[in-house]
Formats: structure tokens, sequence, C-alpha cells
């Protein structure tokens, strides 16, 4: 049959938005470019634009189309809504033409002959202005689901076209400067993927918080997708590294669990509602609904999806996909990509950092969103009802957003949600309005009070926080345009994965230390050994609570290797391939003792600081198994994530014999220096290692001076002694001489020379000290880089002159 008013989307393209919408046309581009490489999209057809048009030229309603929008003040809630509602009435009065009708029962019908009787449909909209690069439509027109029958079809149609004059639709189109009769309606008529019963979520090819470039973000719950574009629910997050993806590795980088608490199935029986929202079971809310396969394959399609749009405009194009897994097939499928149209379009070299000034007390906390800080009077809105009530430079905190209350979140200061997860609608929506959000706070609705004074902090990493009152904070601007780099080394010091990707885009050269102790802290909580002997952990309370964190891995191990490499893995994936340096771990007895069952195998001992610590530990039969699993996770790091950019660093090694001893089990466990590039270095930061400086260089690949324990050992100080470590620091004579030593000894032998420790962080006299002396990198606290690096130049300028 020819058609008039019907394009199936192996006819259309990207070309042909003007006929069949943004949504439409790039589903027809992926079928006909990326089906051939294996990406799966459910074969659809489009109702064209002019469908629309027609259905309104036979009606004759654009007259009173044009007197119900004239006039509308966006700002005016109730207006607004009551010429939406007229508008849709006109819109879904005017039916369908016969001669429509007729065609689109006819593509049905082709469908139908393609997928059997197991066929039911998603009936979605594509506007004509939808998915552009700078302004997304997305989700301001309704979508339609399950839908099966001829009749059922028309009528979803008729509702489709209607939801053009939606009010968010209305309201978005005000704001973005958008005719409202300069944007016509598509329809899109597809296959509806089975994730009813399986997975579903929404991509991006770049991570949404920090505009880091190089990782696929995937979010996924159970269920059909609107949960998680709605953000009704807290969904899985799972990150893959693209450039180590595209060299051949595969391994996902990190995930997140989410409680996934609802999912949203078909409604059975005679409803006027084809779909329904059921609770989740505890055993799906506990585990990931994705597997690793799975989440590689999406990222291949995302991949190829940004590939294939980037090379349409010459540059590169972060995406914003939806996808969806087919529980009768159990095939993934994309269905929908758009250009990200939020983090870049982000013009300019503008480094901008917000810094919290003090601290007070923690009402909430959820997924940050936006990496601002912003404070204002809470208003607390339970619906819809009481949008009109919200006013200008408050914070928004409701049980979650939907595109209805766009209105109200264009003036708020910031937005908290008990739901949803970062790539929900309110997440979405505040990136775009340049707000912070803190979403999926479980009880922000009854933990905060209506009216009270709060800070949203969304600038201490992936936990955003909502404290009680104002705190003041300050936010840094640099620009990096200006900012010339010094021939020293500038690195980073950073324990914190979820800062790596944010930091990443400070000018520096690498990780100088990254701190294996912070993850396991953070993320492990539990001492190694008592994950491989349980039935030596005495506590009852303890060993529950480490059943939980384990239940879901193969093996307690294995859940300390996946949670460390993970950890180690996003901060090397944040700066690849410039090297990040990271130390093993290096807790004293009573830190080790703190974690999950670890006073079962840790003394007590009168001076941690100067005890079982560092290199001691790593062959000792009281912990060499915890070493182990530590090189376990290292490797898989650099083997399975393909990560070759980690340097590994031994802390704490008192002897040159201690140090053979450690690289010899370092390489029986499968880290051997040479291989596949390895690089092993050691920490200066006992006189003995300066003193027998030559003796460790035939061991080591490289020194970083660890000046906080050099200052201690060098002037006999204990620097957790309030009595007197306060008056000794770094700048002492005798410490700097040791520093000067080291530095020259590790030229003397070609070997790196570094520092990391807090000094030239603290003390500009002590970074310009380093730089006199020829240091080869100094590793410094982020909040200290753009005010040091000035400083160098400044040094090297003169030294030049």
């Amino acid at each position: 049959m020819t058609y008039k008013y019907i394009r199936f989307f192996n006819e259309i393209g990207i070309n042909d938005i003007p006929l069949v919408g943004g949504k439409n046309a790039s589903l027809g581009e992926m079928v006909q470019k990326l089906a051939p490489e294996g990406v799966k999209v459910p074969n659809g057809f489009a109702v064209t634009a002019e469908a629309y048009r027609y259905v309104l030229d036979e009606a004759h309603a654009w007259e009173a189309l044009r007197e119900t929008m004239a006039d509308i003040d966006s700002l005016d809630v109730k207006h607004l809504a009551r010429s939406g509602k007229r508008a849709r009435e006109i819109i879904y009065a005017a039916g369908l033409p016969d001669d429509l009708q007729s065609e689109i029962i006819a593509a049905y019908r082709e469908l139908h002959e393609q997928y059997g009787e197991s066929l039911t449909l998603a009936v979605r909209s594509s506007a004509t202005a939808e998915d552009l690069p700078t302004a997304s439509f997305a989700g301001q027109q309704d979508t339609y689901l399950n839908i099966n029958g001829e009749e059922t079809l028309l009528d979803a149609c008729q509702r489709c076209f209607a939801s053009l004059f939606t009010d968010r639709a209305i309201h978005y189109r005000i704001d973005q400067g958008f005719d409202h009769f300069d944007v016509a309606l598509s329809i899109g008529i597809m296959k509806m993927v089975r994730s009813d019963l399986a997975t579903s979520g929404v991509m991006f090819s770049l991570d949404t918080e920090s505009g880091f470039r190089d990782a696929v973000f995937i979010t996924a719950a159970y269920g059909l997708g609107e949960n998680v574009v709605q953000g009704a629910v807290e969904p899985d997050e799972f990150y893959v590294h693209k450039p180590t993806f595209e060299e051949g590795y595969r391994c996902v980088l990190r995930r997140s669990l989410g409680s996934k608490k609802i999912k949203m199935v078909y409604s059975e029986g005679n409803t006027r509602e084809a779909t329904k929202n059921i609770l989740t079971s505890k055993a799906e809310r506990e585990r990931f609904c994705l597997s690793d396969e799975d989440v590689l394959t999406l990222a291949d399609y995302a991949i190829k999806v940004e590939r294939l749009y980037s090379e349409q405009i010459g540059h590169e194009r972060p995406m914003d996909m939806e996808w969806a897994k087919d529980a009768l097939d159990g095939e993934l499928y994309m269905v929908q990509a758009r250009p990200e149209t939020v983090t870049s379009q982000q013009q300019g070299t503008i480094l901008e950092e917000y810094q919290l000034k003090g601290s007070g007390d923690i009402i909430a906390t959820g997924h940050s969103v936006g990496a601002k800080i912003a404070t204002g009077p809470a208003h607390v809105i339970s619906s819809t009802a009481h949008l009109a009530d919200f006013r200008p430079g408050e914070v928004l905190v409701a049980d979650n957003t939907t595109p209805d209350w766009e209105p109200i979140m264009k003036i708020a200061a910031a937005i908290v949600t008990n739901r949803g997860g970062r790539t929900c609608h309110a997440a979405i929506i505040a990136r775009e309005l340049g707000i912070p959000a803190v979403v999926g706070c479980d009880d922000a609705t009854s933990a905060i009070a209506n009216g009270e004074q709060i800070t949203i902090s969304c600038a201490e990493g992936d936990i955003g926080k909502i404290y009680r009152d104002d705190i003041p904070f300050d936010i840094i601007r640099t620009d990096l345009a200006t900012l010339s780099r010094p021939k020293t080394k500038i690195m980073l010091n950073l324990g914190n994965p979820e800062l790596a990707f944010k930091h990443s885009f400070l000018p520096c050269d690498g990780v100088g230390l990254a701190r294996m102790e912070f993850i396991i802290n953070e993320y492990i909580k539990v001492h190694p050994m008592a994950l491989l002997h349980p039935e030596k952990v005495e506590s009852e309370t303890e060993r529950r609570a480490i059943q939980q964190l384990t239940k879901n891995y193969v093996s307690p191990a294995d859940y300390f290797v996946q949670r460390l490499s993970e950890g180690v893995g996003t901060i090397a994936a944040a700066f690849y391939p410039r090297p990040v340096v990271v130390r093993m771990s290096d807790f004293k007895t009573n830190e080790y003792a703190s974690l999950l069952g670890g006073s079962e195998f840790e003394a007590t001992e009168a001076n941690p600081m100067l005890g079982f610590r560092g290199a001691s530990r790593y062959t000792h039969p009281a912990y060499e198994q915890g070493f182990a699993l530590e090189c376990a996770a290292m490797k898989r790091v650099r083997d399975n994530m393909g990560l070759s950019n980690v340097i590994l660093m031994i802390p704490f090694c008192r002897r040159v014999d201690e140090g053979k001893q450690v690289l010899a089990k370092m390489a029986e466990l499968g880290l051997k220096q040479g291989i596949h590039g390895l690089e092993i270095y050691v920490m200066c930061e006992i006189p003995n290692n300066v003193i027998q400086i030559d003796a460790f260089a035939t061991l080591f690949d490289g020194f970083s001076i660890g000046s906080n324990d050099l200052t201690q050992l060098t002037l006999g100080v204990d620097r957790d002694s309030e009595i007197v470590a306060f008056d000794f620091d770094e700048r002492d004579e005798g410490v700097k001489e040791m520093i000067r030593l080291a530095v020259a000894g590790a030229k003397r032998n070609a070997r790196h020379s570094g520092i990391c420790g807090q000094a030239p962080s603290d003390y500009p006299e002590i970074a310009e000290f380093l730089v006199e002396i020829g240091i080869d990198s100094i590793s410094l606290n982020p909040d200290t880089v753009i005010k040091t690096t000035l400083q160098i130049l400044e040094v090297e300028k003169r030294m030049a002159g």
C-alpha cells in the first residue's frame, strides 16, 4: 500500500525532523544506520506532522485554537491550565479523517504481520521541534503504552495529537521562545518492548553531573521505563569507561544499587489505565536489575549512537538515550536517542567551584545533582493543587516532580525530592535550569519542615546534603584559558571516587596520591581478614552487618575486590591516560580495628603511628591474605578494566629487604614490575628511605615524599600529639634538607621524584622550595591547585629570568 501520511522507520532519517519530529527521525536513523551494527530498535511507523495539520484543517479548528492560545501568561498557572485544557479538547474533538484512519490501521496490520498476535504498541509523541541539540522537548507530550486493537489505537492517536498542548508543553514553548503554531506533532507507533516483565531505563554518553565525556552512564529499574524518566523510582546506576571499552576491555567501571521500590507493569482486566505500579519484592530491591553483560551491551549501543550523531556534525555530540529489555526475546532495544541538551551545551573555560564555609545539622541526604550550593526557605508541596502557592527563591521539596511542575521549578532556588535517580525529571530540569537538586532522599517531605531555612549542597560528591539553616559558601571561578601550565607537574591528592570526574577538569597532570584507605573505609567498611575469616568475628551484630553487605556477591572476598577495584578504577578512569598513583593500604592498627570485624584481627599498640603499618603488614602472616585481596583488586583495575595508567605505591617501607619481600609478593600475586608497563613507587617518608635512597632506587621506579611522616620522624614528633605537634612542621630546615636529599637522590638514580604530603598545599614557601630544588611533581589538595599553580609559575618565571 502507498501511504500519504505514514512513514515506516526504515524510510526516515535524521533529516526528516520537519516531517516526523525528532523522536521518530532518530528512531529511523538508528534503524537504517545502526541495526546493521547490531543495535536493536523496535520496528514501527510514524504518522507525519502533515497528518496533524490535516486533522486541524479538516475540522476548521485553527482559529479556535489560536484564540485559546492568545495572551497566555506562563506564570499564571491557573490561566495556563484552563487554556491548555480547552486546546486539548479542540484537537481531540476534531477526530481523525476517514482516509487517515484507514492508513493508520493498514500500517498497524503490517506490523501485526511482522510480530504476530503478541504485538502490543507504544504510541509516542514526536514534536517537530523536539530533541534539538539546544532544547529538549522530551516529556512535554504524552505517551500511551500497551495499546492493542484498532479502535484503541485510533483513540490513542487522537489523544497524542491533543497532547501537543499539555500545560507543560505550552509553558516550555513559551520559555524557549517557540511559537505554538510553528511546532507540529508526529506520532510514533512502534512495537511495545515487554520491559514490564524485565527492565528499562535511561543512559547518557557522558556523566550528567560533571560533564565528563569518557563514560557511559546507565540507569536501570524493573518494569516500564516511565518510572525512571519521571523520577518515581530510584534506579540502579552503572558506569562504563569508553576509551578502554573501545580498546577491547569489557568491565563495568562502577555501580550503585538503587532502591527500585516500585515497577510499572501492564494493567489487567477492563481498566481505563493501560499500566499500573506495583511494589517490587525485597529480593528484587536488594539485587542489581541488570547483568554485567547487559550493561556492556548497552554501553556498546551508546557508543555507537554517539559516534553516528557525532559524525553527522563533525564533532563530539553526547547523547541522551532510553532503552528497554524485552522479557519475551531477551533482547535489549534502543527506544529513543536525542542530543544531550544541558551539560554538553556549556561553553567557555570557566571553572566554577562551590565550597561550603561551615557545617551544620544534616536533615536529609540523596543523590546530588548540579555540583552547586543554594539556600532558601523550604516549601513542601504535596500535590499539583498547591503549585500556585510557590514563590520565587524558595526550595521546592516534593515526593517527586513531573513536567506539570515545571512552571514553579523555573523559579525555585533548588529542588529536593523523596524519589528519583540522577536521570529523573527533577534532575534533568534542575540541570537545565542550572540549580542544585537532591533527589531520592526517601524522607525529605517529612524530615524538612515547611518554611524552615535550609542549605542544599551538591558540591561534596555523589551524596547531596540538606543542612538546617543558612550555611555560607564561596564560589570560586577560574578562567582556565588564561592559565599556563608550569614545567613542574601538578598532581592531585584524591581519595573519594565520587569527586573524581568533577576534579578531572582541574588543570593537572594526573593523581599523585589516590588513598586506598578512604575507599576501604567508605565503600567496603569491613576488615579484609574478617571477610576471609568471618567465623573469627565474635560480635553477632558485626557478623550480620558483614553478611548484609556481602550477600549479593559470589563471596565476601569478591565483595572486597569488586568494591575496591571500582573505587580505584573510577579515579583512574577520570584521569586516563594521565598517571594515577595508588597507594596500597596504610591504615594503622587502631584504624583497621575500627572496621567491621577489625578488632578480632588487630593488636592494641601503644603508638600505632610507629607500629604495624604499611609494608610491614603485606608479607606478615597476620595480614598477607588481606594484602592479596588488595593486589587482586589492583590487578582487576589494570588487567580487566584496562586502566594501565595506574601506578602502585608502597607506604612506610622501613628497610630495603622489606621492599624486596613486598615486590616479590606482588609479583607472585600477578603484579610484576614492567609487565604491561606496571611501575611501582615507594613512599619516601622515613629517614632511612633518604639515607639509603640509592639502594631503594634499585628496587622502585619512583619516590613520593610523604612530608607528614617524614617531618615527625625527622623531628621526633608524634603528629597525633596535641601537646607537641602544633609547633613543628615541614618548614623546619632539617626537614627541608631531608626533602632536598631525597629529590637529589632520585635524580641521581634517574627515578621519578614527587611529593604527596600536606606541606605544599598548606605552605606556599614549601611549594616554592620544591620547585627550586627541581622536584618532578607536586601533588596538591584539589582546593589549592589553582592558587599553587599560579605561585609555581611565578617561581619558574623568576628562576628562568
